[in-house]
């Protein structure tokens, strides 16, 4: 196994949280009551904000809009098994890389509302509901954290932050669907269940369990479980036999729930196919091969000496590597390597989330402390916290899921949401200890200042707040336009107003930017050239090619395709990028009014946000 952060052995008297929980039937019963008024608190909350300024009930990302189309056709009769989605992409569809996992229970949902409302309410209670409660994981993992390391007082300084966390990121907002607060929700039991002191068995089973759900559910914490399974073997190699119980609780319900969700999820007609960013053959093999020897050398050599544990643990990393590079050699790089080079330049490139620091950086400066400057500080205090040898296991747990997610978030800005939800388990531990002096000496102004800075430097979205200050500060000495808050994209293009004339066209198969895609399959019967997913490589290079073409080559890609309908929107992102890119392509010519003979403008949509061409044959 590689980037093993070392776990120092036992040190110290036992943590507040671990004297407070003598005694108790359960960790975790003691925040039962916190974590429900909490999450009663963020229903209200998030039910005036929503309904306040209210846009639609489908969140605003694309990934939001096409995990409904997905549950959709799952609920219109689509097999469990069938992940295609016929209506992407060139004829033939898309092989969809997404888990059933997460469709289920959205499903399941809508179809519990629908006993009461009709389809579309039943639809939008169920995208209200969903990322609430995929909130309630979070909460509790975060508290029993925080308990851990500064008992109760802690835990619900812990619970504070963790809510602040919920409410200022997108990840839990009404129709918020994709998987990325599930995955959130499985992180942070993981952390929290591997730095319980005792390192108690069943706490590391839960840990196994949600590693293989996060592989199960995506690629993106593929890093994360990686970690997680090497601060289990290096308190395994340290500890040996006094670590038997929990390390084999934890491989074994790892490959157990790994094979289960294999199986109930990946078509048997696939079991040969090895995917990069998916559950496949290659994760599930070399997951049940890594988890699976490594059980069988916990149960052998627990407890013979430390140098032979290492040779054992040794086999397993040879055992593991030698089966990735025979099965999956491919996914030891960049999963999205082979993206063609145009889709990099003309879109990855272009996608926020995707950018790495510098490029954040050079674009936004004043947006990097809100990315990045807790961890740094979560980091710093975990590592002054092991080196004055206090709860150095949950530390160093900490330090370790934290690097990774934070190395994450220097090449792709949407790692950084991980690492400043795990910043709330230590950056609670010390606004705890500052709360304590301060109350411990009222009369110091000094204590109460630092206690309320150290408070606000644990939020994240304070840090971005100072950043937009600052911003705005500096525009206006030099004398630029203050840009003022950040407010939601308006959907001139692709709410239901602006599709009413595609949906009256007859079925068949449009071109326009990716960004439109998903809208239009969830609005329309219409198929779909480009929609922002790489595995659509073709469907979204045809429509390039064609977009950058001149007008006369433009035609033979789309009725190559058999487009019958061009779909325009001015506003669209990516018709600047490409106007700028081809002056003289088929989008420049369509921003400035030039028509080729070949399209028809549908009748009303020409002074609409969004205009639609008949491909004439």
């Amino acid at each position: 196994m590689t980037n093993i952060s070392p776990v120092a052995g036992e040190t110290g008297s036992a943590p507040a949280g671990q004297v407070e929980r003598q005694g108790s039937s359960s960790p975790l019963s003691a925040l039962h009551r916190p974590v429900l008024l909490s999450f009663l608190v963020l229903v209200a909350v998030t039910a005036v904000m929503h309904f306040a300024n209210y846009v639609d009930y489908v969140g605003a990302d694309n990934d939001d809009v096409m995990r409904l189309v997905e549950v959709r056709d799952l609920l219109a009769g689509q097999g469990w098994f069938d992940l295609m989605q016929y209506r992407l992409g060139l004829d033939g569809g898309t092989l969809m890389h997404w888990s059933r996992l997460i469709d289920l229970p959205i499903a399941n949902l809508i179809m519990l509302f629908s006993l009461f409302v009709g389809p579309e309410m039943a639809e939008a209670a169920a995208l209200f509901t969903w990322p609430l409660l995929t909130a309630i994981p979070v909460f509790y993992a975060m508290a029993a954290g925080g308990t851990v390391l500064a008992g109760r007082q802690g835990g619900l300084l812990a619970l504070a932050l963790a809510f602040l966390f919920v409410l200022g990121v997108n990840r839990f907002q009404p129709g918020s669907i994709d998987h990325h607060n599930v995955q959130l929700g499985l992180i942070a039991t993981i952390a929290a269940c591997l730095i319980l002191p005792g390192r108690p068995p069943y706490a590391h089973a839960v840990a196994g369990f949600a590693a293989a759900l996060a592989i199960a559910i995506g690629a993106e914490t593929t890093p994360h479980i990686v970690v997680a399974c090497a601060i289990v073997a290096v308190q395994w190699l340290w500890l040996g036999d006094g670590m038997k119980a929990a390390a084999s609780a934890f491989a074994l319900t790892m490959a157990t729930t790994l094979t289960a969700v294999f199986f109930l999820t990946v078509p048997p007609a696939h079991y040969g196919m090895v995917a990069c960013d998916a559950l496949s053959t290659g994760f599930y093999a070399l997951g049940v091969i890594g988890a699976g020897s490594f059980f069988l050398a916990v149960s052998a050599v627990s407890a013979r000496s430390l140098a032979q544990r290492g040779a054992a643990l040794g086999l397993v990393g040879a055992a593991t590597l030698a089966a990735a590079v025979v099965i999956a050699p491919q996914c030891l790089g960049n999963p999205l390597a082979t993206l063609d080079p145009l889709l990099v330049s003309m879109w990855l490139n272009n996608v926020t989330e995707a950018q790495s620091v510098w490029a954040q950086l050079s674009q936004d400066p004043w947006t990097a402390g809100g990315f990045y400057l807790v961890p740094v500080l979560a980091m710093a205090l975990c590592l002054r916290q092991i080196l004055q040898r206090r709860d150095v296991q949950a530390h160093a747990v900490l330090l370790a899921l934290l690097a990774v997610s934070w190395g994450i978030a220097l090449v792709q800005v949407r790692g950084a949401v991980f690492a400043n939800l795990l910043s709330t388990i230590p950056m609670a531990a010390l606004v705890a200890e500052m709360r304590t002096r301060a109350n411990a000496d009222q009369k110091d102004l000094r204590k109460g200042l630092a206690f309320a800075a150290t408070a606000l430097a644990s939020v994240p979205f304070v840090w971005a707040l100072a950043g937009l200050g600052l911003s705005m500060a500096v525009d206006k000495v030099t004398g630029q336009e203050i840009s003022g808050l950040p407010t939601q994209e308006e959907k001139v293009c692709t709410d239901a107003g602006a599709m009413r004339f595609l949906a009256r066209e007859p079925a068949g198969v449009v071109a326009g930017p990716s960004n439109l895609g998903a809208h239009i399959l969830r609005f329309t019967e219409h198929r779909v050239l480009a929609a922002p997913y790489h595995r659509n490589q073709g469907g979204m290079l045809t429509e390039l090619h064609a977009a950058m073409a001149s007008p006369g080559d433009a035609v033979k890609f789309l009725r190559g395709a058999e487009v019958t309908l061009v779909a325009f929107c001015a506003s669209d992102p990516q018709i600047g990028i490409v106007k700028t890119v081809a002056p003289e392509g088929l989008y420049a010519q369509l921003s400035k009014g030039v028509v080729p003979d070949w399209l028809e403008p549908v009748p009303g949509t020409e002074d609409e946000p969004l205009q639609l061409y008949r491909v004439l044959p």
